[in-house]
């Protein structure tokens, strides 16, 4: 699935490819993970990115990869869409260093189906190297409700750089994105989101504010 082909996730039911890891046609890393989050809703995982700010709460999400982070715009009002998160994480063993920019959804999904669909949250953002004038990839976290709680369909697409000329071609995102990174990536968002889910709706109690 191409990232201007990413309102397939809309659709009813599940898509043949729900976790794992591809090269699409033109070079760029595409990987897929799906997790269960038990007595999680869509309403805490958004609030959840409004929420957190400091590297203690950033440890919480997955205490043995993530190292630090902070976070450049708004805080305190819940919103986060416009603003960074800067992060040092460790992903298949190698410290990245990222920059994480939270979009609209509207900018990469079609929202008008969003009720239709069932989507309780969408987290959309830019991704590429902390220090650097440059992004390299796009991720989409899609939630949706379900009976035991919620399930996130998580989507990254790697090597779509901007500005282009940096990786134009299939040979350059290859090499800029190589293989290793896809099971690692898939390891490690499948086990955040699990870490997330195990003191999520706690928090969300006692923290959230109406």
């Amino acid at each position: 699935m191409r990232l201007d082909e990413a309102d397939q996730l809309l659709d009813p039911g599940h898509l043949a490819f729900e976790s794992g890891w591809l090269r699409l046609d033109d070079g760029q890393l595409h990987v897929a993970a799906h997790t269960a989050m038990v007595a999680c809703k869509g309403r805490m995982v958004e609030w959840w990115f409004g929420y957190l700010e400091t590297t203690e709460q950033y440890k919480w999400w997955h205490p043995k990869d993530h190292v630090w982070c902070e976070w450049v715009g708004e805080r305190g009002s819940g919103r986060y869409v416009g603003g960074e998160h800067h992060v040092h994480e460790f992903i298949g063993g190698e410290l990245q260093k990222l920059k994480i920019r939270f979009r609209e959804p509207a900018e990469l999904l079609d929202v008008t189906r969003f009720e239709e669909a069932g989507v309780s949250a969408a987290i959309c953002a830019r991704v590429g190297l902390q220090g650097a004038p440059v992004w390299s990839g796009h991720l989409i976290h899609l939630v949706r409700d379900t009976g035991y709680g919620c399930e996130m369909r998580s989507r990254f697409w790697l090597g779509d750089v901007d500005p282009p000329a940096l990786a134009s071609t299939r040979e350059a995102r290859i090499q800029l994105v190589p293989d290793h990174v896809g099971p690692a990536l898939l390891k490690h968002c499948h086990e955040e989101m699990s870490y997330l889910a195990s003191f999520l709706p706690a928090l969300y109690t006692n923290k959230a504010r109406f």
